[in-house]
């Protein structure tokens, strides 16, 4: 089984995610700029035009074709959609329309989801390299070398640029210029396959190892650790102080974000690789049985399953009482969060082990045919 996971973020007032419920302040145009979203929860508390009311009439707006899998997770800026492909490149999109913008070759597979700030498009590739690209242009601007693919998603925050390694080595560089900030190297080197979250001042991630870190954003020093039945690809969301995870074995994890202690464990039975996300004080997350999981946030309480034809590895989305997953059954699916009840669901061409997004009455989702994705309302 391939490693993957993917990365996004968004860079907006209205992402306070630790007190949920007080009032949003949201922009005109919504960004989703990494693989988490900014607050760390992969979900939108933005969108008015996707509903419980109105995704039955999700419609096909366009497709893209690439020329290999789109494992990657896309993110949309300013009317751009900007996704990495196995074909070895990452392209720009005009979000309305799929109209290619610009492409950008590397020298291997973007698995992982490339992230979005101040004008710049940062990718990592299975050719060893960091890439910083002018988002409005596609010029590169620098390069990094790591040693070994970049096969979890990238972190902007406050900048610096957060980047997971197969060499089982975490690296801060300056998201301006490229310089190395600093490196960690994970207890037994192994992969880091999971994207970074970032939370006031702490780098939380898991790797190959079967270890769990959290380190200092700005010294890289060690904050603490948390020892795991296995590795994990699933990557972390932070919420209220409580970091949350899935992993092998099938256990979901739930730890205090201070200092690594235990809060809950779930066993869902089988390999979890899918990223949660967040909304409302319950957690939802999939597996490989099939399922995908609404768990209550602070006790791990299973609320309601919702089974799927394969396995889950895609991370779900949540935006205005909906969730939004992809399946290995080639579908994408949107269930009321509340009940877990299917709304509505769409046929690729293929394993959709991407992540989907919300954003400005749009999704858009990747598919092992391909292909990327836009639905939008008619």
């Amino acid at each position: 089984m391939k490693r993957i996971s993917l990365t996004i973020i968004v860079f907006c007032a209205c992402f306070l995610p630790a007190a949920w419920g007080q009032k949003l302040t949201c922009p005109a145009t919504f960004n989703w700029t990494e693989f988490h979203t900014t607050d760390m929860t992969r979900s939108n508390p933005c969108e008015t035009t996707l509903s419980v009311d109105t995704v039955a009439n999700l419609n096909l707006a366009w497709t893209y074709k690439t020329g290999n899998n789109v494992y990657s997770s896309p993110t949309v800026v300013n009317g751009v959609v900007y996704v990495g492909s196995n074909d070895n490149n990452v392209y720009a999109l005009n979000a309305t329309t799929g109209a290619e913008l610009w492409s950008f070759p590397t020298g291997g597979p973007v698995e992982a989801s490339v992230a979005v700030a101040d004008g710049i498009v940062y990718a990592g590739s299975w050719d060893y390299n960091v890439y910083a690209i002018e988002a409005s242009t596609g010029q590169q601007l620098w390069s990094f070398p790591a040693g070994s693919e970049i096969s979890g998603s990238l972190t902007v925050a406050n900048g610096t640029l957060y980047v997971p390694s197969g060499e089982g080595i975490v690296y801060a560089l300056n998201a301006t210029t490229g310089a190395l900030l600093w490196s960690y190297l994970t207890e037994q080197g192994l992969f880091v396959a999971t994207s970074p979250a970032v939370v006031n001042g702490v780098v939380y991630f898991g790797g190959g190892d079967a270890v769990f870190y959290a380190l200092d954003a700005s010294s890289g020093n060690l904050l603490w650790n948390y020892g795991l039945r296995l590795w994990t690809d699933s990557s972390p969301a932070v919420v209220n102080g409580t970091v949350y995870f899935g992993g092998n074995l099938g256990f979901v994890y739930a730890l205090d974000a201070s200092n690594g202690a235990y809060v809950w464990l779930v066993e869902l039975g089988t390999d979890v690789e899918s990223s949660p996300a967040l909304a409302g004080g319950i957690l939802y997350i999939g597996s490989h049985n099939h399922y995908l999981y609404a768990l209550h946030s602070k006790t791990g309480k299973r609320l309601w399953v919702y089974g799927t034809g394969n396995l889950v590895n895609s991370s779900p989305a949540v935006a205005n009482g909906v969730v939004y997953v992809g399946s290995w059954d080639n579908s994408l699916y949107a269930l009321n969060a509340k009940t877990g009840a299917l709304l509505w669901s769409y046929a690729t061409g293929g394993a959709v082990e991407s992540s989907p997004i919300v954003a400005n009455g749009m999704v858009y989702v990747g598919s092992d045919d391909g292909n990327l994705y836009a639905f939008g309302l008619q």
